[in-house]
């Protein structure tokens, strides 16, 4: 590096740092000896040099130094030092060289270890195995000593042996390939002429052909173009006429799928009604048994009035209604067999429900269930009523489950449980008497009907206290109790119909239930299932929508008969098992004055509507409009809905 004024010495200098030096801390660009030693005189401004650090740690035949310690060289040894940390690599031709130095193996460190004592360390010097990075540094401009920055005095991590030989990048990626870039035969303009002989071997004839003006070039040019727009229009049409063929065939697929659908799906409706006319089990198989009874008897009787006169007619009259004596006499055995079979799987489900264990859903959705003693009570009670009421098992089993429940009824005394066990000792002396199963069977129904007494005593069952619907507390039965008029009994208030519209209490569930069965013999099943299904969809829309909850069976049975006339509004169908009521205005809550009755593919299509007023005729928007407002004439007379009709004209307003 050559004299200057420059602070930061660059890599490329002259100064470089040794593999044989430990630490090179400074340099000189001085080309003699004596000027370096005079550069150190400057330096030494002190007989002695104090390196101080808080932990300071040295590798050799001493022991650590504390933070507490101070490190000190002598004169000579700091000279020594000195000395061997600086660099002459490169020497001028017209300069005399430097002495070698060799820094030496071990070096005296003194120690201080007190104000008045010292301690002599000696320090080995280990010798790096690597070339040290040049850092960077600085020149003084007055002494012209450059420092460089200090490098690490670690040796580096050495990577771990893999046992493959790796490469670098380049060695992976680059490909080196020589060519030639000087063309085979190279061209000339020369020809064949005095002292040269160029061969016309490889020569070709080209001749001219017909010169085209840019008038017929461009027009060449577009009827090639319109002869690849047929072919491509013809192209793209066949494709479009294909796709087109493909949705009608799948079109016609689906609409011969959906018609099968429905045509399977009535007659599955039809058989299913058939078998419920058949086998009636519930109350609305009866209600369909008896208005199907009413249908008949309205055509016997209009074909009788059109066909017969005089005595004739009576007397076919009289024979009609001896034939539905026979049918209604009929119905009403079918009916005492199913109150058996329905009474017997509502004990049972009774009982079940109190053996039921308890159950809460937490918060990861997760549900917990938990038997308490009473429900482990319940579980005993419901296994061996079953036993009890179960029918041809063999006489040893029989006699196990009457000791059963005679150790079960003895745990508590009464005259209940001693009734019982009177019971089941006559029982099990007639069985030993080999008396016929025929002739027990009275006694077997009394040990059931006493046990299942047995079962509904909150003392006995505690369990049972939380369903019985007669509270055990004979007081709470004045609160809630009404005087039917027609059977002239006093029933709670839930055995009552009781419309929205009605001030006063009218006849009980049972005495409408006859008195339908008696005269109009109408069927509600149709009407309770487009209410169910309605209450169903408003649920899903989650808008807190109340008005559908409030209206009861008879309020859609009025709209639907009076204001809709039991047709859908679009198609006239008049099939109740396919219709619905769906939103008018589905942004709205449902309500008498905002819905339609539809078909349930219209209702679909209805729901996927934006603009009313757009996909609907102005005629058919009046009618629809002129039958809400009969609707909300109706209910107008209902004091809870009079309330909600400001709600419904503010969302009205607000849409």
């Amino acid at each position: 590096m050559g004299d200057g004024d420059q602070g930061v010495l660059e890599p490329e200098g002259p100064f470089s740092a040794s593999p044989e030096n430990a630490s090179p801390v400074a340099s000189t660009n001085s080309s003699t000896l004596p000027e370096l030693i005079s550069s150190e005189r400057e330096e030494e401004t002190s007989r002695n040099a104090v390196l101080s650090e808080n932990v300071t740690s040295s590798t050799g035949t001493g022991s650590v130094i504390e933070g507490t310690q101070t490190v000190m060289w002598s004169r000579a040894e700091f000279h020594e030092t000195t000395q061997s940390e600086k660099l002459c690599l490169e020497v001028l031709p017209s300069k005399a060289a430097q002495q070698d130095y060799h820094m030496p193996d071990v070096i005296a460190v003194r120690v201080q270890m007190g104000s008045d004592s010292f301690h002599d360390v000696a320090v080995k010097i280990e010798r790096p195995t690597f070339r040290k990075p040049f850092l960077g540094g600085f020149k003084n401009r007055v002494t012209g000593v450059e420092f460089h920055n200090a490098g690490s005095q670690t040796v580096p991590k050495k990577r771990p042996e893999k046992g493959t030989t790796l490469f670098c990048r380049e060695t992976q990626t680059v490909f080196e390939r020589n060519r030639y870039q000087q063309t085979t035969n190279p061209t000339s303009t020369q020809m064949t002429k005095r002292g040269l002989y160029v061969s016309n071997m490889s020569d070709k004839l080209i001749t001219p052909g017909k010169y085209l003006t840019a008038e017929e070039y461009h027009k060449r040019r577009l009827e090639a173009v319109i002869v690849l727009q047929k072919y491509f229009r013809r192209w793209h049409a066949r494709n479009v006429v294909q796709n087109l063929k493909e949705k009608k065939r799948l079109r016609l697929a689906w609409e011969a799928q959906e018609e099968l659908q429905r045509k399977k799906e009535k007659e599955d409706k039809l058989r299913m009604e058939q078998e419920r006319k058949l086998n009636p089990k519930t109350k609305e198989d009866f209600e369909l048994l008896y208005h199907a009874l009413e249908l008949w008897r309205q055509e016997e009787t209009e074909r009788i009035n059109r066909t017969l006169t005089g005595a004739e007619r009576k007397a076919a009259l009289c024979g009609l209604l001896e034939q539905e004596t026979e049918l209604i006499a009929s119905i009403g055995r079918h009916k005492l067999n199913a109150d058996q079979d329905n009474q017997q799987k509502a004990v049972l489900r009774f009982l079940d429900k109190c053996a039921q264990p308890k159950r809460w859903k937490a918060c990861d959705g997760k549900i917990t269930e938990m038997d308490t003693q009473y429900t482990l009570r319940a579980r005993e009670l419901l296994e061996i009523y079953r036993s009890v009421s179960m029918n041809d098992i063999p006489k040893d089993e029989r006699r196990d489950v009457l000791l059963l429940l005679r150790g079960t009824v003895k745990e508590h005394e009464c005259k209940l449980t001693e009734e019982i066990v009177e019971l089941i000792d006559r029982e099990l002396d007639l069985m030993a008497r080999e008396v016929k199963e025929c002739n027990l069977e009275g006694l077997r129904k009394r040990i059931c009907t006493l046990f299942l007494q047995y079962i509904k005593i909150p003392k006995f069952n505690p369990e049972v206290a939380k369903i019985l619907k007669v509270p055990p507390d004979p007081l709470k039965l004045y609160k809630n109790i009404h005087f039917c008029r027609s059977c002239e009994n006093y029933l709670p208030a839930s055995e009552f119909p009781i419309p929205a519209n009605s001030r006063t209490i009218g006849r009980c569930h049972l005495c409408c239930k006859l008195d339908n069965e008696a005269r109009r013999r109408e069927s509600f099943l149709k009407y309770r299932l487009i209410l169910e299904s309605l209450r169903k969809s408003e649920a899903d829309y989650q808008d807190d929508a109340t008005i559908v909850f409030l209206v009861q069976q008879q309020h859609l049975q009025y709209m639907i008969e009076n204001i809709w006339g039991c047709q859908s509004a679009l198609s006239a169908c008049n099939d109740l098992y396919d219709l619905v009521m769906v939103r008018w205005d589905k942004q709205q809550e449902w309500s008498p004055w905002n819905t339609i009755l539809l078909t349930k593919d219209e209702a679909d299509a209805h729901l996927k509507l934006d603009n009313l007023q757009e996909a609907y005729e102005a005629p058919f928007i009046h009618g629809i409009k002129h039958k809400h407002i009969r609707a909300k004439k109706y209910f107008a007379q209902i004091p809870v809905m009079t309330s909600l009709f400001h709600r419904s004209d503010k969302q009205a307003n607000a849409s």
